[in-house]
């Protein structure tokens, strides 16, 4: 297990910190027959799905509310887990592991917080520009979604 050395600031001695993955959240949100992206505020730029960091203390489903009604404004129900995503490699700033739901969504969407814009999309008409593993994980959920209805 990697660790990185810190000292107490009270005794001197060698503290241990351990360097581990930052969990966090996405919510594929239905609605009005399509899904609920974002386009990021921020770097990575491009078109997300609506999620970010897990708080200390929070569990996942409230992250993932919480993230969905900070970026989106909506309110999300009936979250079902899809899957979660750990490719060290997913999110070029660090390595998270991200835990997905699908969710429904109730109200009027408006961009907020960390999202410059949004937009509903059906599945065949995605944007390009998915950032992070995103494409990966709509894929998962075409084929989940496929399963369910057969």
């Amino acid at each position: 297990m990697s660790y990185n050395a810190l000292t107490c600031q009270t005794c001197g001695s060698e503290v241990k910190q351990y360097r581990n993955p930052f969990p966090t959240v996405d919510v594929i949100i239905e609605m009005d027959n399509g899904i609920i992206l974002i386009e990021r505020k921020n770097p990575p730029y491009g078109w997300a799905l609506p999620g970010g960091f897990v708080d200390y203390g929070e569990s996942l489903e409230s992250a993932a509310i919480r993230e969905a009604l900070e970026e989106t404004s909506l309110t999300v129900s009936e979250l079902r887990l899809l899957g979660c995503y750990s490719d060290p490699s997913r999110d070029s700033r660090m390595h998270t592991i991200s835990t997905v739901f699908v969710g429904t969504g109730h109200g009027t969407p408006q961009a907020a917080d960390d999202a410059a814009n949004l937009a509903c999309f059906r599945l065949n008409e995605l944007p390009e520009r998915l950032c992070f593993d995103h494409g990966k994980i709509l894929a998962d959920y075409a084929a989940w979604k496929s399963l369910r209805h057969q």
